[in-house]
């Protein structure tokens, strides 16, 4: 059974929080299938050109599929904190949520086109793979893995900024906005924050 793979990360240039990775996995005739479903973003609805409510409707619909056709549809979402950015660099962590999300799926190279976002690369055991620039507009199984990847990320955010109310983590998930570096410097690096992304604050 072929399997069509779709990988995408959110959170690589934040000053806080984790880079977190979806694979997305799905039967060749099922993705067929999905492609043309209604109730899935059309083609170029990336993550980024949805508003947060319509990705978590979206976010709803691909986990209610995958609670469907668990044989046939599978996500992972896998997250790398800030503290292991630090330590060993944005590239390797990425690398690293690739090839965990991958093993979770249990996923065989023999039988997957995996299709990944911009510089993203699988696993070299996976012969059969794809590296499309803004993948995310063009390939329908890659959005919906910035999708499941960006509503991921942004809920632990949220949940982040009740613990850290001084930064504002809820408006801009961390990312590097005025009004984030000017919270930063009054009150200093929170737990969460990426100490070698920091440096000029």
């Amino acid at each position: 059974m072929k399997k069509i793979v779709g990988i995408d990360e959110v959170g690589r240039g934040p000053l806080a929080g984790p880079v977190t990775v979806c694979v997305v996995a799905c039967d060749e005739k099922l993705y067929n299938k999905l492609k043309k479903d209604k109730n899935l973003p059309p083609l170029g609805k990336d993550s980024k050109k949805l508003t947060p409510i319509l990705r978590e409707q979206y976010y709803n619909t691909l986990k209610k599929i995958q609670g469907e056709s668990l044989d046939k549809f599978g996500c992972v979402v896998v997250s790398v904190s800030n503290k292991e950015i630090d330590k060993k660099g944005i590239s390797f962590c990425i690398r690293k949520a690739i090839s965990r999300g991958i093993k979770k799926l249990n996923l065989d190279p023999k039988q997957c086109e995996v299709l990944l976002d911009g510089g993203l690369k699988a696993p070299k055991e996976f012969l059969k793979q794809k590296t499309i620039i803004k993948g995310d507009e063009k390939e329908r199984i890659i959005a919906w893995a910035s999708i499941l990847a960006k509503v991921s990320r942004d809920s632990l955010m949220c949940r982040m900024a009740k613990k850290y109310p001084q930064y504002g983590f809820e408006i801009h998930k961390g990312y590097g906005t005025k009004k984030h570096r000017e919270n930063t410097k009054k009150h200093g690096l929170s737990e969460i924050h990426r100490k070698s992304f920091c440096r000029n604050i």
